[in-house]
């Protein structure tokens, strides 16, 4: 049941206290833990890959949101993949993978039930944190569900070279959308979005005002506009949307880190001329659509018709500074530690 060669100690990732604005590396510490064993129901888990994402500086706060705040002094969580190590519950055996969400460390033991088989030689490991894990599941329900793309829309879509992003663009393509324009922060996302993940326009929005940009990209206006930004993003998507418009806000990362509330648009009476919707998301609505998902967009991605990139930080000790830098936008496609 256990490894006699396995480590006594584990490097895990603790917040010890609540940043304002921008998280800063005093704000969390780097500390060893003792290897738990695990008890009735439990395994232990060496974690290959764990996620870092936008969504995880709203736990860092200490206020009300849809889930709970990071306990200080305690270990964070999040997405991670990795190699059962030592079982204690039926159904899974020491050598197989499960995604979980004990992230931020290096071994994890916790509750079996929380644990999702995953198979390696279906796909890559890390994919089951991205292209194929909850972005994936992210980008295809807030796409199909949330924003009700139908065959023939114009879709735009805001940080379409993340992890989320690039996969809407793409799935809105394959679903025979009319026209895909993304925005991105730099010339190489721009054109990685255009000449390998096929939409058929992008912008830098460093370049000039979102509004002029999206205007003469979608000079037939957007049907649907996926928000990953917020902001300008936001202001500029409500003033070419068409009519009956539907706007699935994501995330909004350019506030993330204000420290005041950021103005809201100042062109939202436009919704009424156009019938527009704007409707938020949140990924946990949205599981029972996970076993058509895997199947669609595994069959995508397995063929090739759906293109991915992965930004990789080696090492548990680099997990602040990748989480840093996805705040930042350093990352093209999903942003990963390699642990």
């Amino acid at each position: 049941m256990t490894d006699s060669a396995l480590p006594t100690t584990s490097r895990e990732w603790r917040q010890i206290s609540r940043p304002v604005g921008w998280p800063k590396l005093e704000d969390f510490e780097l500390a060893e833990a003792e290897i738990r064993q695990p008890g009735p129901g439990e395994v232990l888990v060496r974690n290959a890959y764990v996620s870092v994402d936008p969504y995880m500086r709203g736990r860092m706060s200490a206020a009300k949101s849809y889930v709970a705040p990071f306990e200080l002094g305690k270990a964070m969580q999040g997405g991670a993949v990795g190699e059962v190590v030592a079982s204690n519950a039926e159904g899974i055996a020491a050598g197989d993978h499960v995604l979980h969400f004990g992230g931020w460390r290096e071994y994890a033991t916790f509750d079996a039930k929380q644990a999702v088989k995953v198979d390696p030689e279906a796909a890559p490991l890390s994919t089951y944190l991205g292209v194929l894990g909850m972005t994936g599941l992210t980008a295809y329900a807030g796409l199909l569900r949330t924003a009700s793309f139908k065959e023939g829309d114009s879709v735009f879509v805001s940080g379409a070279a993340g992890a989320v992003g690039g996969q809407v663009g793409q799935i809105a393509k394959l679903k025979g959308a009319s026209r895909v324009i993304g925005s991105a922060g730099s010339d190489d996302k721009v054109k990685l979005l255009v000449e390998e993940y096929g939409f058929d326009a992008a912008f830098n929005y460093k370049s000039g005002p979102v509004s002029e940009q999206l205007r003469e990209a979608a000079p037939d206006g957007v049907d649907v506009y996926f928000d990953n930004v917020g902001g300008d993003h936001l202001e500029a998507a409500i003033g070419s949307l068409n009519l009956h418009g539907r706007i699935a806000v994501c995330g909004m990362i350019s506030v993330y880190n204000n420290t005041e509330a950021a103005p809201g648009p100042k062109n939202l009476a436009r919704l009424i001329a156009t019938r527009g919707r704007i409707e938020g998301l949140l990924v946990g609505d949205h599981y029972d659509l996970q076993p058509q998902f895997v199947e669609e967009v595994g069959g995508w991605v397995r063929s090739g018709e759906l293109k991915y990139r992965e930004t990789v930080v080696e090492g548990v000790e680099n997990t602040f500074e990748a989480f840093l830098g996805v705040l930042r936008g350093d990352n093209t496609g999903k942003m990963i530690v390699k642990i």
